[in-house]
């Protein structure tokens, strides 16, 4: 199974990036008084910074709003899930406990002013792509049943004709959701070169340290890949 960057991508934007971290055998049932200490300092951290202010005019913010320009995405309606963590937290709500995995990659996100995504490597039956979406192709939001049809063109994750993530990096499905029994995970980190590349291999580092010292998980798998290497083993 791999994790695949369609060419077409790179051609909309050719300075995007993604950091790889993937994963295995993590207990996600297990209580991890250290994540939630990270996830807590994140939190306080983001909110003093963050307070009052315009994230969208953020210098971290805004390459991907640009991106999401020129992927013909309103950042104003669809905002990545970076900007919507900021703005969540800086308006004081803080972010809720979901479980170990997420709450790990909320607090690195965070920390490191970068989305980070997770998906159930357990539940895939495919390759998982950043691709534009084609006919067909199916979502189900999150906290939802019923699948509903995209347009095609759009960009996303998704592991064969169904979307993972709608709109690049603005909203998870309710396919691959991490849960209690969720063990394979694969963390992508979206970002540009010109722009985040040293945050993301910082973010990377310290994720893949993270899996192996508090998941106690071996043999922790990173990659990076850009427009000259599109595609990874998972």
């Amino acid at each position: 199974m791999k994790f695949i960057v369609a060419s077409q991508f790179f051609e909309k934007l050719p300075d995007v990036c993604f950091g790889v971290v993937v994963a295995r055998n993590i207990d996600n049932a297990a209580v991890y008084p250290q994540i939630d200490a990270m996830l807590e300092e994140a939190v306080a951290v983001a909110a003093a910074r963050y307070e009052g202010r315009k994230i969208k005019d953020e210098p971290a913010i805004l390459p991907y709003r640009r991106a999401f320009q020129t992927l013909e995405l309103n950042p104003n309606k669809f905002m990545s899930s970076i900007e919507a963590m900021f703005t969540r937290v800086g308006k004081g709500k803080g972010l809720p406990r979901i479980n170990p995995i997420v709450d790990l990659g909320n607090a690195l996100s965070l920390k490191h002013a970068l989305p980070m995504g997770a998906h159930d490597v357990g539940q895939m039956d495919d390759d998982i792509e950043v691709r534009f979406t084609r006919e067909g192709d199916s979502f189900i939001p999150f906290g939802e049943a019923e699948a509903e049809s995209v347009p095609a063109g759009e960009p996303v994750y998704a592991v064969g004709r169904k979307i993972r993530t709608r709109r690049w990096i603005w909203r998870q499905s309710e396919l691959g959701k991490i849960g209690p029994q969720s063990k394979d995970i694969f963390f992508p980190i979206d970002g540009f070169a010109s722009a985040n590349k040293e945050a993301i291999l910082a973010a990377r580092r310290e994720l893949a340290d993270c899996c192996a010292r508090i998941f106690g998980c071996r043999d922790v798998k990173i990659d990076f890949l850009d427009a000259s290497h599109r595609e990874t083993e998972l």
